[in-house]
Formats: structure tokens, C-alpha cells, sequence
């Protein structure tokens, strides 16, 4: 499969953060966002930066910034339509999207999605949680360009369950099994960062 380009969603509204642009909050010396970048980058051609509000505070990444067409803070689903309509333009066949706050990412993320998607050309990711049960992270995924006129009719609808839409369109599962950490730890709290910082200084590799 040609390398398909990545879209870092980073349109969350923090609120377990207290409101702070997450992406941009410090991570071992560098913004959180630095890290996912870092990870995602040289597995993919291209990157952009799902994002709402000013785009001038991702300058520093040099990368394309997609707002939300869908109004009313929808969630991640609208950042994976506005992805999927950036590709399009490029005449990319798919997408891999990965969470602005993950800055453990597997090195063969895109590779591992690839082999594990279905007839549909979607495949979401998913590792053990501490108790063991496989727990899936669908903003972790590979999308299909084709789908999106779908997305967008769903979004459209009311839906916004990420998981649930990319399950219904067959998705298949992509499966790490996380033996040197979990590698879709995600920042949402301050103790997370605090955790992901330690993490960080012991050159955890995230699987």
C-alpha cells in the first residue's frame, strides 16, 4: 500500500485539561503535539493538523491546518471527514488519523492498520487495557477516502460516536499488544502529563 497521508486530530475543547490547548502543552521539552508529529510523521506522505479556532498557534509545525465544516463541536468524526475531503483534494485513497495527545505511537502504526483493514479499507487500532481486555482507539485508524460522503451524511444525522461508525462500516481491528506499554496512552489529565513526562524520560517506546 502507498504510504497515505496522516491527519493529527487536535480539535478536542481540553476540558479535563481546565480548557488548555492541549496539543500545545509542554512534553519534555517539547509541545505534546511535537511528539505525535515525530511518531506519525515518517510513516505517512504528508501530514495535516485537524484543529479549530486559530490556526496561527501551529505555525510553528509547518503543516496544513483543517477546521471543522461541521458546526457545533462534533467531535473527532468531523475532524476524520475534514481529513478524508483534504486528502481527496490530493487525490490520496486514504487516511491515517491519530490523536493529538498520544505521543507513544507505534513506528508501524500505518503498516499494521493497512494489513488489518477489510473489503471496506477501514481498520481501527486497539491494545490491551491495564485488566487485559482489548480495548479499541478509533481515532487511531485508517479511513478510506471513499467513505466519506457516508461520514458526511452521518455527521449530518447526529452521529458522532467514532467507534460505533467505523464498526458499522466493517472496520477491521488492528491488534498491538502493548508488551513495552501502552502505545495509545493519551494525555487527558494533569497526572497524565506528569505520567506521559516520566514515560518520556525513560525512552518508553510506546509498542
Amino acid at each position: 500500500m502507498t504510504r497515505p497521508p496522516g491527519v493529527i486530530l487536535a480539535g478536542g475543547r481540553a476540558t479535563r485539561m481546565g480548557g488548555a490547548d492541549k496539543p500545545l502543552l509542554d512534553l519534555a521539552g517539547r509541545p505534546l503535539i511535537a511528539h505525535v508529529i515525530a511518531r506519525l510523521g515518517p510513516q505517512c506522505a504528508g501530514l495535516a493538523i485537524s484543529a479549530n479556532g486559530d490556526p496561527a498557534r501551529f505555525a510553528p509545525f509547518g503543516l496544513p491546518v483543517l477546521p471543522d465544516e461541521t458546526p457545533g463541536h462534533p467531535g473527532p468524526l468531523a475532524g476524520v471527514l475534514a481529513g478524508l475531503d483534504w486528502a481527496a483534494g490530493q487525490g490520496a485513497a486514504a487516511i491515517v488519523t491519530a490523536a493529538a495527545d498520544t505521543p507513544f505511537l507505534p513506528s508501524d502504526l500505518c503498516a499494521r492498520l493497512a494489513a488489518a483493514a477489510r473489503a471496506s479499507g477501514l481498520a481501527v487500532a486497539a491494545a490491551p487495557d491495564p485488566d487485559g481486555r482489548l480495548r479499541r482507539h478509533p481515532t487511531c485508524a485508517l479511513w478510506p477516502v471513499a467513505l466519506r460522503e457516508a461520514l458526511r451524511a452521518a455527521l449530518a444525522a447526529g452521529e458522532r460516536r467514532v467507534g460505533l461508525w467505523a464498526e458499522a462500516q466493517g472496520a477491521g481491528v488492528a491488534v498491538f499488544d502493548g508488551t513495552e506499554g501502552d502505545p495509545f496512552f493519551n494525555v487527558n489529565r494533569p497526572e497524565d502529563l506528569d505520567r506521559a513526562a516520566r514515560l518520556a524520560g525513560q525512552g518508553d517506546a510506546g509498542g
